[in-house]
């Protein structure tokens, strides 16, 4: 048994005595011969050092200097790259960390979304096509059903576009015939004024001039963009609101956020992880509207709260267009099979039959209207809440659009523009253009020739709605400018509407003018 103890502690200790030679040869004896090198050097310098002179303990030292400076050098250098290389290492860790969180982020806002389609898809499968949906029929009248057959609808998870699906779903198989009732049926534009005043007071408690009213369906007549500015309270987003009941069709309301910078933000994104395209309710009733044939309104509430030229600035281009076929917003660049019907080659058509209505407040909190928006829309300002008066119960009215258009062509051939007034309004033009270097420019006077017919037709006078144009279109532009050094100008301005139109025309130029000199007093 002691033998065995015997032989266990020779062989350990011949272990370890192999094991440390084995560190000794492979890391000690290299530098072995170090110190005997260093001997070497003294025993140089020793031999030479006293014959160096003056000169050579000069370059003696300059070398040892340069020779230390270099030896920190070499140091200094292999301490950086040894700091870079732990600094590379640790951001690739977070960079890997950060990846690998990004990744559960999107599996998680993938699941999201994945369950927000079955739900989209649960509602489209609930809705089917057996019956005719009640807000059709109750909007526009008569619904004829063309197809009783259910279309059997792609998988959820296949579909681009769930809510523009889930309208087409809503409107397969029907065709739209929006009917005016039996005793409106030859109405013209001043008896739907009066209607809808009457309607609005009557069913709603909302009280709007007959002035207001007129300006804004003439509005209508020129052109798809409208603004109505004001104060708070005073009913800007409730006439919209309002003639959408009217219509039998509700007008459909987005708030603008004040985060909203680009179209994406009106319109909706496609999402190339998910490979879907996240809709908004503005690009919904866009695309729903080109199913009805009646008047769609869609009311960008609060539009100032973020800079309009910016999110809206593709449909200020668009309506800009003189051939309405060139109307498309581009939505997808590659087409599917399954996209929405409309959606022609990744591209949407805007219809005709929608008017975009924008309330704007005037406050801290808004950024400023810019002479782009203005000269490319209509604006109303709201500077007071509408006076109650007794009305008639007054029911609401289905509207087709092509009568309403039809409505408009005849003011435009019954009411034109007289040559008399033209002429006197270029001359205004010469005046404003020489004190003030204001120009009315030609998209002015286009506007200029088709809202005057129509607001005649709607029942206000010619230089009425001349004057509703000046104020809006070039007095407002005055707002910019230095006041305080035009007060002469303005007072002869004031007597030039007097010489050219009479002494009682152009009141709310007139008054314009008087609020901007008392505004700079």
């Amino acid at each position: 048994m002691s033998a065995y103890f015997e032989y266990l502690k020779e062989m350990i200790v011949a272990f370890f005595q192999n094991l440390g030679l084995w560190f000794n040869m492979r890391w000690a004896m290299p530098w072995a011969p170090v110190p005997n090198e260093f001997s070497y050097y003294h025993s140089l310098y020793s031999q030479y050092s006293p014959k160096f002179g003056g000169a050579g303990w000069f370059f003696f030292v300059l070398f040892a200097i340069l020779f230390i400076a270099l030896i920190g050098g070499l140091l200094f250098l292999l301490f950086w790259v040894i700091r870079k290389y732990v600094r590379f290492r640790k951001a690739g860790a977070n960079e890997e960390k950060l990846r690998k969180e990004v990744e559960k982020l999107n599996v998680e806002l993938y699941q999201t979304i994945q369950e927000k389609d079955r739900i989209l898809g649960l509602q489209v499968h609930s809705m089917g096509v057996a019956g005719a949906p009640e807000n059709v029929a109750e909007a526009n009248g008569e619904v004829v059903d063309t197809n009783a057959e259910e279309e059997k609808k792609p998988e959820s998870d296949e579909i681009r576009f769930p809510r523009l699906t889930l309208v087409d779903q809503k409107y397969e198989g029907y065709s739209l015939h929006t009917q005016l009732p039996a005793d409106a049926e030859t109405i013209d534009l001043k008896g739907i004024c009066e209607r809808f005043r009457n309607f609005a007071a009557s069913q709603m408690g909302l009280y709007y001039t007959i002035d207001t009213i007129r300006v804004f369906f003439a509005a209508m007549g020129t052109g798809k963009i409208i603004i109505l500015e004001g104060i708070s309270g005073t009913g800007k987003t409730s006439l919209p609101y309002a003639l959408g009941r009217f219509f039998q069709h509700n007008a459909t309301i987005c708030s603008v956020q004040p985060s909203w910078r680009d179209r994406s933000e009106l319109l909706g994104y496609y999402n190339d992880f998910t490979h879907k395209f996240t809709e908004t309710e503005f690009l919904r009733a866009v695309y729903e509207a080109t199913y009805r044939d009646d008047v769609n309104l869609i009311v960008l509430d609060e539009m100032n709260l973020a800079r309009i030229e910016y999110y809206f600035a593709e449909f200020l281009s668009i309506m800009e267009m003189p051939n309405v076929a060139e109307w498309n917003i581009n939505l997808v660049a590659a087409p599917q099979p399954n996209d929405p019907k409309h959606v022609k080659d990744g591209r949407l058509l805007i219809p005709q039959n929608i008017w975009f209505v924008g309330t704007a407040n005037n406050d801290d909190s808004t950024f400023t209207i810019t002479d782009k928006v203005y000269d490319r829309a209509m604006s109303l300002f709201f500077d007071n809440k509408g006076i109650a008066f007794q009305a008639p119960f007054t029911e609401s009215l289905p509207l087709p659009f092509d009568y309403l258009m039809k409505l408009y062509q005849n003011a435009m051939q019954d009411y034109p523009l007289s040559a008399k007034t033209l002429e006197k309004f270029q001359q205004l033009d010469t005046f404003v253009i020489a004190h003030f270097r204001l120009a009315f420019g030609n998209r002015i006077m286009k506007q200029l020739g088709l809202f005057v017919p129509c607001y005649v037709a709607c029942g206000g006078t010619e230089l009425d709605a001349v004057d509703y144009m000046f104020e809006s279109k070039i007095l407002k532009k005055f707002e910019v400018l230095n006041v305080a050094f035009l007060r002469d100008e303005l007072i002869a301005l004031d007597a030039e509407l007097t010489k050219l139109f009479g002494k009682g025309e152009f009141k709310r130029s007139k008054a314009k003018i008087k609020t901007l000199l008392k505004t700079n007093a």
